[in-house]
Formats: C-alpha cells, structure tokens, sequence
C-alpha cells in the first residue's frame, strides 16, 4: 500500500477524537520509528509503496491509537528536556511542564553556595526524567532518587544508563521516612512532582491518562490532596540543608494550599509560578 494512502486511513480513522494536526504529528514519528522515514518523505516520494511487512506495525499503531492508547507508551519512548527517555504502562509519560520545573531548579542554582558539590534528590522519580535533566545539566551534582515502585525504578536505571548520568536510585516510600537512610547525608535542593490530582477531578482527564498510566502516580483522595507534599516537607526538617531549596509541581487548584503548608513549616521567600499554560503549577521554597 502506498505511504500517502495509509496516512489517510489514520485521518478517517483518528481525525474525530484527536484532531488532524495531532494525527499527522502521530503518523510522523511512527513512520520515523518504524521505518526511520521523515516526514518530507511523504512530499518527496508521493508513490513509495510499503510492504506488508512495513505496514503491519503502523497499523498496529493505529489499533492502539483507536483505544486511546498514549503514543508515547505504543513506542516506548518520548522525549523530556532534550533528551530520550523510555517509558512503560509503571511510569507518567514526562510533560512539558515538569521541563519548566527542571529549568527553574537550573535557572535558581546559582543562589545556593556549595563548596564541593550539589547534593539533590528527587521524590517519586518515575521515568527518571527530572533526576536525570539535572544530573545532565548540572555535572557538578550528586542525584539521589527514590521511588516506590520497582517498575519505575528499572526504567529509570534504564534512561539514567542511556543518558550516560549517575543517579544513586533508591526504592522508598517518602510515606515512611524510615526507608530513606540519609542519616550522613543532607541535601541542597528536594524536588517532587508527587501525586496530587484529587479522585473528584477525573472528568476533566482524557481517557489516554486515565486508562493507561499509573494510577498510583496520579491521584490522591479528595480529602487529603496534600499528603505527598506534607510527607516531604516534614522529611525537608532533617534532611534539607539550611538555606537548601525545595521545589514541587503542583496541582494548579491548591496552590494556595500548598504555600501555607511551607509557611506553617517555616519556609522562607515561597514562590508560586505559573506553567506555559498559565496554571498554578510550580512552588519553590527557601529553608
């Protein structure tokens, strides 16, 4: 079958719930996945015909895409701050407001004076994305980073050992502050993008998120949404350096929350920004 003509299948097939310019983004990185062909290919070579062969996993693909699959997950990859991550069904796919968390603990670094080395650990670390981003850009930090979930934690060896980083790993419940031994060791920035999407805002999601990533990763009951965070900031009383920040992504309606809870703990200079879409998104924090 010609290439331009599968393409049109997946506009018959896929327009309606996606949109067309999503649909030629889905159908330009499997054919770059699947057959390393560009999208140019498509205007260069109007009459490139595939072979059975070829077609099959585009239309595998499409099956998937039908059930509202991530594409993410259906290549097993995606891309976070430049770099290539592998992602599974045990891991949040990275988005792009977790880079603007990455580039703010970045753009903030040159506050803190460190006399050796940067001592960081990210909380519920999934894919790695955020501990990896910073232990690339940062080469002078020592990246520590915990996770519950041992699915989560062989891909983000994974990424960390494809990305040519070292990240100490360590599997903990930040729930329990006896997993982590960090008895000699105290940190000069905490991050965490922790669970924080409350059971009563699952209409607002798209059925991509809600039927296939972690559920565990996402949500957090309607009674108590700030557990994660409070969990944290009570580790942050031993384990974070004086001065030392803290950063967190947030959920964008209990924003106001989460700064009185780093008020009630002492936190100083706290600071709520907003995401490229104009969310409440990230707070960071002076100890």
């Amino acid at each position: 079958m010609l290439l331009k003509d599968i393409q049109t299948i997946f506009h018959k097939e896929l327009d309606a719930e996606y949109g067309s310019h999503e649909v030629d983004s889905f159908f330009n990185i499997l054919i770059n996945y699947y057959l390393s062909l560009e999208r140019i290919t498509l205007v260069l070579e109007p009459d490139l015909n595939l072979t059975k062969t070829e077609e099959q996993p585009l239309f595998e693909a499409l099956a998937r895409l039908k059930n509202h699959e991530p594409i993410q997950y259906i290549i097993g990859e995606t891309e976070f701050f430049g770099l290539n991550f592998k992602v599974n069904q045990h891991t949040l796919i990275p988005r792009p407001e977790t880079e603007e968390l990455v580039e703010l603990i970045i753009n903030n670094v040159a506050s803190i004076k460190v006399e050796k080395s940067l001592n960081i650990l990210d909380v519920g670390t999934g894919t790695g994305c955020i501990a990896i981003s910073l232990a690339n850009k940062l080469p002078n930090a020592q990246v520590t980073a915990i996770d519950i979930s041992d699915e989560a934690l062989q891909i983000a060896k994974q990424n960390a050992l494809n990305n040519e980083v070292q990240i100490k790993f360590i599997k903990a419940d930040i729930l329990n502050k006896d997993d982590i031994d960090s008895k000699d060791q105290k940190f000069d920035i905490i991050v965490s993008n922790p669970p924080y999407v409350r059971n009563l805002e699952k209409a607002e999601m798209k059925k991509n998120v809600l039927n296939y990533e972690p559920s565990s990763a996402l949500f957090v009951s309607d009674d108590n949404p700030l557990l994660f965070y409070k969990a944290i900031v009570e580790f942050t009383v031993d384990n974070l350096k004086e001065n030392g920040l803290l950063f967190f992504e947030i959920n964008q309606y209990l924003g106001q929350e989460t700064k009185g809870l780093l008020a009630e703990y002492g936190f100083k200079n706290i600071q709520l920004k907003k995401d490229i879409f104009g969310n409440d998104r990230m707070v960071n924090a002076t100890k």
